[in-house]
C-alpha cells in the first residue's frame, strides 16, 4: 500500500503538467477580438528596446536554453520569437519560456494526452474558435501567438490574477501544482535582469 502511495505521488506533477486549456463559450466581441490578434501577421520586427538590449537578452538566454535546443540559429530564432510574441501580448517574455519550460520541455513537436499542441501546448479548439482552419499549432510563430494571447486572455478575465490565470491556461484552476511549477521555473531558470548582467 505505501508504494501505490509513494508511487502516486511521483505522478501527481506528471499529471498536472497534462492539464489542457478547458473550452469556455466566448462573447462574440471577445471572440472578435482574439481573432484580431491571433490572425494579425505583421511581419516580425525587433522588440527590444535597443541593441545593447537584444545582444545582453539573447546572449543570457541562449547560454541557458543551449542544452535544451542545440542549434545556435534554431535557438536565436526561438528566443527572438517568444521576446515578440510575449511582448505584443504584454507578457514577460521569461515567464513564456517558464510556461514552454513546464508545458512541453522546450519541443515543438510535443503532443499531450489531451491534444494540446507545440511548445505553448495550445488546445485545437482555440484555431477552430478564433483562429484560421489553415493555422498549424506546430509552427513557431502560429504557437507562440496563440499561446501569449491565450494567457493574456486569462489575464484579463482574472483582472491581472497570475495565479489563476496560469490555471485556466493548464485547465487546472484553483489546484496549486501547475502555477506554481510555472512560477518556479521562471524565478530560477528564466529570470532575468539587465542591471545583473551589467555589474558582470
Amino acid at each position: 500500500m505505501r508504494c501505490l502511495i509513494a508511487l502516486a505521488a511521483l505522478l501527481l506533477p506528471l499529471a498536472v503538467q497534462a492539464g489542457a486549456q478547458r473550452y469556455e463559450p466566448l462573447s462574440a466581441s471577445v471572440q472578435a477580438a482574439l481573432s484580431r490578434t491571433v490572425s494579425d501577421r505583421a511581419p516580425q520586427r525587433s522588440s527590444f528596446t535597443d541593441s545593447a538590449e537584444a545582444i545582453g537578452w539573447l546572449s543570457e538566454m541562449s547560454q541557458r536554453l543551449e542544452k535544451r535546443i542545440p542549434d545556435r540559429d534554431t535557438r536565436l530564432d526561438f528566443l527572438r520569437a517568444v521576446h515578440y510574441e510575449a511582448t505584443r501580448a504584454g507578457l514577460d517574455p521569461q515567464l513564456i519560456l517558464g510556461l514552454i519550460q513546464v508545458e512541453s520541455g522546450f519541443k515543438k513537436y510535443a503532443v499531450s494526452t489531451a491534444g494540446a499542441r507545440g511548445f505553448m501546448q495550445v488546445m485545437p479548439f482555440w484555431v477552430k474558435l478564433v483562429g484560421g482552419s489553415e493555422d498549424n499549432l506546430f509552427h513557431l510563430r502560429t504557437n507562440l501567438r496563440y499561446g501569449c494571447t491565450i494567457l493574456r486572455h486569462y489575464l484579463d478575465i482574472e483582472r491581472g490574477d497570475l495565479y489563476r490565470a496560469l490555471g485556466r491556461y493548464n485547465g487546472s484552476l484553483g489546484q496549486p501544482q501547475y502555477p506554481n511549477m510555472v512560477r518556479a521555473a521562471w524565478q530560477n531558470h528564466w529570470s532575468y535582469s539587465k542591471r545583473n548582467l551589467a555589474m558582470r
